[in-house]
Order: C-alpha cells, then sequence, then structure tokens
C-alpha cells in the first residue's frame, strides 16, 4: 500500500511538472559555442567596440533593446523582427517606437560579423549576439564584465499585440515594478539592479513633463524633484519642446555605468518617478543607500540580476531557431 501511494504522488508530482510552462534556462551554459564557433564572443566584442566607437548611443540603445526583447516573449529577439504587411511586430508598437536604431544596428553588424566567419554561418542565434552586444556595451562603457550563458534559439513570432501592458512605464510605483518584475522570476533586488541601466540612459522630455509642469493640483512640480534639478529640467525640455530632444537620465556621469544613478537618487535627481520611487520608498531605499556607498556590491547585484533576465522564455528546440537575418523570419 506504501508503495501504491509512492507511486501515487510521483505520478501527481510528474503531471504537475510536465504542465508547468518549458523552463529552457537549463539549457544555457557558458561556452555554449565552443564546439561550433570558438571565437564567437571576441568576434561579437569586436564588432561591438566598432560600433560603439561611432556613437555612445550603441551603449544605452543595446541595454534596451536587451531588456525590451527578454520582457515580451523572453530573450528571443522577437523585438528585431521588422513589421510585414501580414504582421505588425513587436518594434512598432508604441512602447518600443523609442527604442534607439543604434541597438538593432549593433546586434544586426555583429551578426554580419559572425557570419563572416564560414564556420560560424547560421550558428549563432540573434539572441545570443544581443545577450553578448548586451554584456560588451556594460563593460565598454566602464561597468562590470561578466560570463554571459549562451543557447538561446530566435523566437518564430512577434507581435504588436504582445507588448501590451508588458514593460513597465516611467510613472510606475514600486508595487507596479514588483509587479512585473515578479512575473520573469525577478525579485525587488533586481528590479533595483537592473533599474541603474539608466545610469546611461536618456529620455525624450514627454517622458517626465508632468513631473516638472503639472505634477498636481498643488505641486506644478514634483516635491520628490531636486529644486535646483527642476530647474534645469525646465530650462531643457521647456513647455513646446522639439520631440526629438532628448536628455541624459544622468546628469552627473551620463557616459559612465555607475553606482552614481544610486548617488543621484538620495539626492532628488531620479529623473522618471519609477527611477526616484527607488529612494523616497522605504521598502527600497536601504538597498540604494547601500549601492550608492558601495559599487562593487551594486556591481555584483546588477550581475546577478541580469544574468536571470537573460533566462527569461529562452526559447529551445522546437520553438526556435537560428535566423539568417536577425530582423527577419527565415
Amino acid at each position: 500500500m506504501a508503495h501504491f501511494i509512492t507511486f501515487l504522488l510521483v505520478l501527481s508530482l510528474s503531471l504537475t511538472f510536465s504542465l508547468l510552462p518549458e523552463t529552457a534556462s537549463a539549457q544555457l551554459r557558458q561556452n555554449y559555442y565552443a564546439k561550433t564557433c570558438p571565437n564567437v564572443e571576441s568576434i561579437v566584442r569586436n564588432a561591438v567596440t566598432k560600433k560603439f566607437r561611432q556613437t555612445f548611443v550603441t551603449v544605452p540603445a543595446t541595454i534596451r533593446l536587451f531588456f525590451h526583447d527578454c520582457f515580451v516573449q523572453g530573450c528571443d529577439a522577437s523585438v528585431i523582427i521588422q513589421s510585414t504587411g501580414s504582421n505588425k511586430a513587436e518594434k512598432d508598437h508604441p512602447d518600443n517606437l523609442s527604442l534607439a536604431g543604434d541597438g538593432f544596428d549593433t546586434v544586426i553588424k555583429a551578426k554580419q560579423a559572425v557570419d563572416a566567419v564560414p564556420s560560424c554561418r547560421n550558428k549563432v542565434s540573434c539572441a545570443d549576439i544581443l545577450a553578448m552586444a548586451t554584456r560588451d556595451v556594460i563593460a565598454l562603457s566602464g561597468g562590470p564584465s561578466y560570463a554571459v550563458e549562451l543557447g538561446r534559439l530566435d523566437g518564430l513570432r512577434s507581435t504588436a499585440a504582445s507588448v501590451n501592458g508588458k514593460l513597465p512605464h516611467p510613472d510606475f510605483n514600486l508595487n507596479q515594478l514588483n509587479s512585473m518584475f515578479a512575473a520573469h522570476g525577478l525579485t525587488q533586488s533586481d528590479m533595483i539592479a537592473l533599474s541603474a541601466a539608466h545610469t546611461v540612459g536618456f529620455s525624450h522630455c514627454s517622458k517626465f513633463s508632468n513631473r516638472i509642469y503639472n505634477f498636481s493640483r498643488q505641486s506644478a512640480v514634483d516635491p520628490t524633484l531636486n529644486r535646483a534639478y527642476a530647474t534645469q529640467l525646465q530650462q531643457m525640455c521647456p513647455k513646446n519642446v522639439d520631440p526629438r530632444i532628448a536628455i541624459n537620465m544622468d546628469p552627473n556621469t551620463p557616459r559612465a555605468f555607475d553606482n552614481v544613478y544610486y548617488k543621484n537618487l538620495q539626492q532628488g535627481k531620479g529623473l522618471f518617478t519609477s527611477d526616484q520611487v527607488l529612494f523616497t520608498d522605504k521598502r527600497s531605499k536601504p538597498v540604494v543607500d547601500a549601492w550608492a556607498a558601495n559599487s562593487n556590491t551594486f556591481n555584483s547585484a546588477f550581475i546577478a540580476a541580469i544574468t536571470k533576465l537573460g533566462r527569461v522564455g529562452v526559447k529551445t528546440g522546437r520553438n526556435g531557431n537560428i535566423r539568417r537575418n536577425c530582423d527577419a523570419f527565415n
């Protein structure tokens, strides 16, 4: 009887696990291409470095592309797909229209460099190239370097509709941020660490104009915003500003990937509500204070968080393939 109960328990557990979504992150590993394309990381790094020397925008554009890719359908390069007459792709959703072209170009150039090596041709996915390029731009701008897990396949679908409600907005509070990140297995600490990518970001004025002109009935300017910084923002973003104007998200070290992002929050210089809330909410403030004080602790937390992000919704087996061109399905 005891054996029968054990059998039933094992059967019910196996059924439960078979109903769970496929977790492909177990397939990821460092040196995934050791046999098929052993020099892939240096090939990608060289292509990314060349692009970086042409424009610094390569850095924030590539990081943001990776984040927007992973949060919609997982890290499968579906955000790079071009729309066609019959399909409006992810990149044409309103939340993705501000993704800078230099991020897409970085991946496409790196893919061309990889495929120029005969033994590597059509062996390396665009999803993996984006993950490697993200690591490379972080290191090139002074951030921590880390080993990237590889083995993702490229996704077979990309629709604008799938982006709805999947990306954080600049006006999010801590609960909204936490629940969106938790949906991908990311903790509050992971979220705070990944938010620091804004240390090299830039933003169009429209994304935060409510904080400097019409915050509430009581106060035109968001009271959590540093007064001098608010005045500076009003000068850079007058009310009728050209919508193409973009400003640095880190007013102090905009071209360095560093923990100054957290020091800015301590001074009321977070550009978005979703940045400043990390300091004003007492639940997240201790982490901001700790990482503002210690860049090594921050770097370790960031590496852990971006590694976890890179495992989200990975495609393997029949759920993906290796695209010949990153912006079109095979």
